[in-house]
């Protein structure tokens, strides 16, 4: 029968076990679904024999919240969750977040700043000796030396700093297996040095053979450009294929090593991972709260991929999935969504069929499988690479097939396809044709960012004609189907590479399109991107050529108010924006090339044809108004002892706008 691993001590000794093999802290609710890297790893582990417990969002300002189970036989495992925490806990402003979709009843604060560091910490400090092994986004993005947004300072490895043992960094399953095999074979942790997609300590690097030695901590300290140079070996490193051992130095004698990635998944490997027992859900503990809020999207999801060639500068998805595409089967994907199907809260829609990329379906190429990617150029960027296979037959079928099940009424794709991917494909206009038809409903979201030259550059997204012509061809296909639907674009403000001058010329495209875009993602330097290193040292670490970036919180706020420039809360930094810029030509009451008027206009409800009737309410609560009083006169009169009972009878009403709830999210997700 399944059930949930235990996640207390009666749980474990309902099982009959005496102690955990394993101890997984998490900075998560627990949620048992294969959508959370925890869940996946834990039921990898128990597939393989093991024994693993869970403690989910410990109390990090007490120690004895690690100590819910004995010490475990070989070891603890340490996650921050699905997201960095520091990405999790605060907006690309540095604020901090109101919610938190992992936490129950979505409650913000429940892990600390840098959960990975501080969970090792606690650890270390209750069970000594005890191997720890960190994995997730956080320590996998982190685990070299990296630029950290929120302190606005270089950070060393997380391996260093969180005392951890050893690091897992990609999706390790594989790692995680042959981690566990070792210790409990007897091995000691510090041996484990040989293990694809690991990162450990070391005294002595005389045993790493054909190491690639990145500039060391203190040189990065003083020179931003030795980053922009050892980033860039890193990411020409991330195939299994090709990668080298990578070398960082702390100090004198003290070096970060960072195995070759893992290979890639087959797909009868990425199906058995996904079609281990999950409860599909969180832990029946948070039903008191609300329960899980990111279970709602990903319920009902499947996902069909991982990893991504479509090598955007802002994505860390190279860094942490690689660039090989691999693939579920038909046969799996189907016999998860006909188990949904009898979810009793199924209601007939798959949410989405994708992941990273949703029409990804196999590698970019056919050489990618032997020889591994190309280190130094793109799939995608600049022109679609002459070898890339672009071909959405499968996808195509795949789809047909899962909204042939029973009880589905609808398949939907929400993970987002690549438009250049699409046009590339000889037979692109069949896979638009069945995704207008079935798989969307009014609209199709996709991500061109940007439309200047210079700027679609640094992100390493196509030229603005190709996103056009996508367009056109989707226009075209709704127009023969009878359908009524749109393209929404993703746009992003504040790019390394963006001036205040492109940020105007995109607010002139969005005036164009004629409506005004909610979703706007203000770029946020997250650990281990391209963009990020820009940001940090003003250079594209591809050519080192210097680039334009826009730091400052202000000029932040006017690119991103200059693609709403129509909320009238923007209209003083869209102004200040457009006399910066030498473009006050934008300033001005023709509304087919101007973006603002002059001044700023106070609007007001026009009274218009409800004139009438907004005056004959007026005149009803005078009548009421005069009534109330003419009936508290006549209690005063009489001596009314009860005053409380007096105020309670007196009319109720509020002036305009008094006492009215804001129920709009100040933060948008992108």
């Amino acid at each position: 029968m399944k059930d949930f691993l235990p996640v207390s001590i009666n749980d474990m000794k309902a099982r009959g076990w005496d102690e955990p093999d394993f101890v997984y802290v998490i900075g998560d609710a627990y949620v048992d679904h294969s959508s959370f890297g925890p869940a996946i790893i834990s039921r990898v582990l128990e597939s393989r024999g093991y024994r693993v417990a869970i403690i989910a969002q410990p109390d990090f300002r007490d120690e004895k919240s690690v100590q819910v189970f004995p010490r475990p036989r070989l070891g603890f495992l340490v996650s921050a969750g699905n997201m960095d925490s520091m990405v999790n806990h605060y907006t690309v402003n540095k604020k901090p977040r109101h919610e938190d979709a992992y936490t129950p009843g979505g409650v913000a604060g429940k892990r600390p700043d840098y959960a990975t560091i501080v969970y090792c910490n606690l650890i270390k400090k209750s069970f000594k000796n005890c191997p720890v092994i960190i994995g997730g986004i956080e320590a996998s993005l982190r685990r070299l030396a990296h630029y950290d947004y929120w302190s606005d300072k270089m950070k060393r490895s997380i391996l260093l700093d969180s005392g951890a043992d050893l690091l897992i960094y990609g999706m390790g399953e594989l790692a995680i297996v042959e981690i566990a095999d070792a210790l409990n074979s007897g091995m000691n942790v510090s041996d484990i040095t040989y293990v694809a997609g690991t990162v450990y300590k070391a005294r002595d690097i005389s045993g790493v053979e054909g190491g690639i030695v990145l500039p060391d901590f203190d040189s990065l300290l003083e020179d931003k450009l030795q980053y922009a140079r050892s980033f860039y070996t890193q990411y020409q490193n991330t195939d299994y294929h090709t990668a080298k051992p990578l070398i960082e130095q702390y100090g004198q004698s003290r070096y970060i090593v960072q195995n070759p990635p893992m290979r890639p998944l087959t797909t009868q490997e990425f199906d058995d991972v996904y079609e281990l027992p999950y409860m599909n859900t969180y832990h029946p503990m948070y039903e008191k709260d609300g329960g899980v809020p990111a279970i709602k999207e990903i319920k009902f999801s499947l996902t069909s991929n991982r990893g991504c060639f479509g090598g955007c500068s802002f994505c860390a998805l190279t860094f942490h999935q690689g660039r090989i595409v691999q693939v579920r089967s038909h046969e799996s994907l189907k016999k998860e969504a006909v188990a949904m199907t009898e979810e009793p809260d199924f209601k007939g829609y798959i949410h989405d069929v994708g992941g990273p990329t949703a029409d990804f379906r196999a590698p970019a190429c056919a050489k990618q499988l032997e020889k591994g990617v190309c280190p130094n150029r793109q799939c995608l960027f600049p022109d679609v690479c002459k070898n890339v296979k672009a071909d959405h037959s499968d996808y195509i079928s795949l789809l047909r097939e899962l909204r042939a099940i029973p009880k589905v009424k609808k398949v939907f794709v929400r993970s987002g396809v690549r438009f250049d991917y699409v046009m590339a494909d000889k037979n692109d206009e069949a896979f638009i044709r069945e995704l207008c038809k079935y798989h969307i409903s009014g609209q199709l979201r996709v991500a061109p960012e940007h439309i200047c030259p210079s700027v679609l550059k640094m992100m390493g997204k196509p030229d603005n004609s190709v996103y056009q012509a996508f367009c056109k061809k989707f226009d075209a296909v709704n127009k023969s189907l009878n359908m009524d639907q749109y393209v929404v674009p993703y746009l992003m403000s504040s790019h390394p590479g963006s001036t205040l001058k492109d940020a105007v010329a995109l607010a002139e495209y969005v005036r164009d399109l004629g409506y005004m875009p909610e979703q706007v993602q203000d770029f946020y330097p997250t650990p281990s991107t391209i963009s990020t290193v820009m940001y940090y040292t003003g250079v594209d670490p591809r050519t080192m050529e210097k680039v334009y970036v826009p730091k400052s919180a202000h000029e932040k706020a006017m690119q991103r108010a200059l693609i709403q420039y129509r909320e009238p809360s923007n209209y003083e930094l869209v102004k200040e924006a457009l006399l910066k810029a030498d473009r006050a030509d934008l300033i001005g009451f023709d509304k087919t090339k101007c973006l603002i008027p002059p001044r700023k206009i106070e609007y007001h409800k026009p009274e218009g044809k409800d004139k009438a009737k907004d005056k004959a309410k007026d005149k009803t609560k005078d009548k009421t108004k005069d009534r109330a009083k003419a009936k508290d006169g006549a209690k005063n009169k009489a001596g009314d002892k009860d005053k409380s009972l007096r105020n309670a009878q007196k009319p109720l009403g509020r002036k305009s706008g008094q006492g009215k709830r804001d129920t709009k999210s100040g933060r948008r997700a992108r």
